[in-house]
């Protein structure tokens, strides 16, 4: 019973500090400006760590870009976050027999 109090108190929060955050309207963001596709989702994945960190310190720096065609944007974003990523283990070796 008191994991469940915490878990509705942590939804709580997060919904009054999601509730305050600023938005912009999308179609601002899409008229007149280019449209990013597969290839730049995946260049913006693969540089998204970096681009958090710029954006934590500058309004004008964004992970994602608002303005994408949809699906082959979010995919190129995917696979170039995991290839930034990457694996961190190395696998199984022989000299571990």
């Amino acid at each position: 019973m008191k994991n469940f109090k915490i878990l509705i108190l942590f939804a709580l929060v997060v919904l009054l500090f999601s509730s305050c955050a600023h938005t912009i309207d999308v179609q601002t963001c899409i008229e007149g400006t280019k449209i990013y596709g597969f290839w730049n989702g995946l260049w913006h994945g693969m540089i998204s760590g970096l681009t958090f960190i710029g954006s934590l310190f500058n309004d004008d720096i964004s992970v994602y870009a608002v303005n994408n065609n949809g699906g082959w944007y979010d995919f190129g974003f995917l696979w170039g976050v995991a290839a930034a990523l990457g694996s961190s283990s190395t696998g199984y070796s022989k000299s571990r027999r």
